[in-house]
């Protein structure tokens, strides 16, 4: 059965059960009148609202669709199944009950507003699914105007998994992040977190390059807000050119980017040992086959067909999960960080065709809630 006869038949992925049956004996203490003593108390004190009702254990998955899997713009009503999978997964991986709601706007300050009116519902907001760079702007105003966790996914929890999946790859080609060269092909919403978490945890040499080329402070066309800050934090020796000249003497390739951007022949350009992140989906930037046929020693995707899948679902339930967890206000680059390194250790013994755990090994979002207690 496919995804189109699966839908139909079930309706969608998700429901809302009640967690006490109704009956006439508990109907006064479950609605009204007894409801109102609890309306009473939410209302005299708010944060009671996290312990007293669905709150504490709910996140908004919030969309306006305009940048869907790798389908494009398709809107709000294009956008909801993929909300309701991810609302599954929440569930499913991290035990969080997750509401997906997609909005029939793409204007910035219009999904601000309605966010942050909708908000006293939820204990955290996953922003999912919006087109860079409005997405950057979306995000870092409801982090600062909201009390609850605010995270966009398609930045943060790639970027944690990504940075798990590198810690691991050095570990087989004994290599020092300190010391390697790095080259981020695609500088939207992924792009630009991963290259911010990668020089947090320690890299000194990181290369951005987007459709114009390399990413450097002197460029003068191409480059929005974001792409200045990248230019002013990244390209230490102060690279131009294309994709090809940025992948000379490189030690890793990530890409985040189109299909079948580079061949056997760009990858051969890297340094001996080569790590190939390659993870637009579905068609990646390089085939597996292709890359190591260049003489990449390690080879990771977006895709569950090949080994060593790059896959988000290993973040963002655990995340949310210990941020409602902790009552966390924040999920903070700290929090991102250990989350990365927590899930690289559950590979004890990482090699070439294991760098990072399968997707949907529940290891990861037990690993990854701890790290809001310590």
């Amino acid at each position: 059965m496919d995804s189109i006869e699966l839908s139909k038949k079930i309706g969608g992925k998700i429901e809302i059960k009640s967690k006490k049956k109704l009956t006439k004996e508990n109907l006064s203490v479950l609605y009204t009148p007894g409801v109102a003593a609890v309306s009473l108390a939410v209302a005299k004190n708010k944060k009671l609202s996290f312990e007293y009702t669905m709150r504490k254990n709910t996140v908004a998955v919030v969309s306006d669709g305009s940048a869907v899997l790798g389908l494009g713009n398709l809107g709000p009503e294009g956008a909801l199944p993929v909300m309701e999978g991810k609302a599954l997964l929440f569930k499913e991986l991290g035990g969080v009950d997750a509401i997906p709601i997609v909005l029939a706007t793409q204007d910035t300050e219009e999904i601000i507003k309605i966010v942050k009116a909708i908000a006293p519902t939820f204990g955290g907001i996953n922003l999912e699914d919006i087109s860079a760079p409005r997405c950057f702007e979306i995000e870092e105003r409801l982090k600062a105007e909201l009390d609850i966790p605010v995270m966009h996914d398609d930045q943060h929890g790639t970027a944690i998994v990504v940075l798990a999946g590198l810690i691991n790859a050095l570990k087989v080609v004994k290599k020092d992040i300190k010391k390697i060269k790095i080259v981020v092909s695609g500088a939207g919403a992924a792009g630009v977190a991963i290259t911010k978490l990668l020089l947090n945890y320690g890299a000194k040499n990181v290369v951005v390059v987007d459709t114009t080329g390399i990413i450097f402070k002197e460029r003068t066309g191409g480059l929005n807000n974001s792409k200045m800050e990248i230019a002013e934090i990244t390209n230490p020796n102060k690279l131009m050119g294309t994709l090809k000249n940025a992948l000379e003497g490189a030690d890793v390739f990530i890409g985040v980017s189109a299909p079948n951007l580079i061949d056997h022949k760009d990858v051969s350009l890297m340094n001996k040992d080569a790590i190939v992140f390659a993870m637009s989906n579905p068609a990646p930037e390089i085939m597996p086959e292709e890359a190591l046929k260049g003489g990449a020693a390690i080879v990771a995707t977006g895709r569950s067909d090949y080994p060593n899948q790059i896959n988000n679902v290993l973040a963002f339930p655990g995340l949310f999960r210990g941020a409602l967890d902790s009552r966390a206000k924040q999920i903070t680059e700290k929090h991102k960080v250990a989350a990365a390194v927590a899930l690289a250790s559950l590979v004890k013994n990482p090699n070439r065709g294991k760098i990072i755990i399968g997707a949907l090994d529940k290891r990861a979002a037990k690993v990854v809630s701890n790290v809001f207690k310590k």
